[in-house]
């Protein structure tokens, strides 16, 4: 069962794209490392951001091998 008071700012996390997510997760990592408890459910705030993180990591797609490389047009 999700946390009600987690889950409103999760679920808006969850909208963000890899370079956001892992700029809010990193800053939350080192607020919390810093200062521990000084946002309340932070623990559990990165455990969530750090699924989301993992959730959106792709590796980008290589282009086939079998294609031969296109000459520039003059």
């Amino acid at each position: 069962m999700p946390n009600p008071l987690t889950l409103p700012f999760l679920t808006w996390a969850r909208r963000l794209r890899y370079p956001t997510l892992f700029k809010i997760t990193a800053l939350l990592f080192a607020i919390d490392l810093v200062v521990p408890d000084v946002v309340p459910f932070a623990d559990e705030i990165l455990l969530g951001l750090g699924t989301l993180l993992l959730a959106s990591w792709k590796e980008r797609k290589q282009p086939p091998l079998d294609v031969p490389p296109q000459r520039p047009s003059r």
